[in-house]
């Protein structure tokens, strides 16, 4: 069986009809064998659809996704988990265990007005359509394939993820903006065998906050919000049909607020990176 993860910088990315990349995972006796990252070699959700059906995948997990998708991906016999958040090892594994729920909370609520392209590095929302990753930096790892393992750490020791706590490197291809911009820069010169030691500023890693981002909505236009609590993690979509993440920052009487960057903006991230394989 195959299962198909919408992946970005090792995360499971939130937009499926922007997809530019897929993980892709063989499973065997309930177990991951190999794994692979593709690109997305077209755009819309009927092109989505299709590519993964010709790649014989069976499971789906995604952040948010419209009824257009959910539509094409039913009738390409692709059984959708939406609502994934974080790493995507981590949600395949979640899968296996028997423990993700598709539980993704789609409202239909314009806010282009506040969503930042920039985060996931392709500018605007009308440049994420599909293809072959395009590469945007130079080196002699730029467009190939590569298997790291890595461990992220804050500036107080706290570990926050960590590939060897998986015992799967991440693969993903150098160069192409799947990776934060410092962590994609460390790895383009790096040989096979090679552990390196960075610091990241916010600008090299998921930027800083953006005010405009976080915005209040009455519970008039937003039927239901009014059950949701601070601290929740939801999905807001588009007229397009695409579903943004969100945090409740609060809920008051009459309205409630979002706040759509992302948790890591305006944090110094710290990354141990050993290059594992080079293909």
């Amino acid at each position: 069986m195959k299962i198909a993860v919408t992946f970005e910088n090792g995360q499971v990315f939130q937009h499926f009809g922007h997809t530019e990349t897929f993980k892709i995972y063989d499973i065997e006796d309930g177990k991951v064998v190999a794994s692979e990252v593709i690109g997305s070699n077209g755009s819309g959700h009927g092109a989505l659809a299709g590519l993964l059906a010709q790649q014989d995948i069976k499971v789906l997990i995604c952040g948010g996704l419209g009824d257009g998708a959910k539509n094409a991906l039913t009738e390409a016999g692709i059984e959708v988990f939406s609502g994934a958040q974080g790493d995507a090892d981590a949600a395949v594994d979640a899968y296996l265990k028997g423990e993700l729920v598709s539980a993704g909370v789609n409202c239909d609520h314009h806010h282009d007005e506040s969503h930042d392209c920039g985060s996931h590095g392709c500018g605007s929302c009308g440049g994420c359509g599909g293809g072959a990753p395009q590469i945007i930096m130079e080196g002699k790892n730029a467009g190939k394939t590569c298997r790291v393992h890595y461990k992220g750490t804050f500036n107080d020791g706290t570990q926050f993820d960590s590939s060897y706590d998986r015992g799967e490197p991440l693969e993903f291809i150098c160069g192409a903006g799947m990776m934060i911009r410092g962590f994609d820069k460390a790895v383009l010169e790096m040989e096979v065998g090679e552990t390196v030691n960075i610091h990241l500023m916010p600008e090299e890693a998921y930027g800083m906050p953006d005010p405009r981002n976080i915005f209040e909505i009455p519970f008039t236009d937003l039927p239901g919000s009014e059950e949701l609590k601070a601290g929740e993690k939801v999905y807001l979509q588009d007229q397009s049909g695409q579903a943004f993440p969100m945090t409740v920052v609060s809920v008051s009487d009459t309205t409630i607020t979002f706040d759509g960057n992302h948790e890591m903006a305006g944090k110094e991230l710290n990354f141990q990176i050993e290059l594992v394989e080079v293909r």
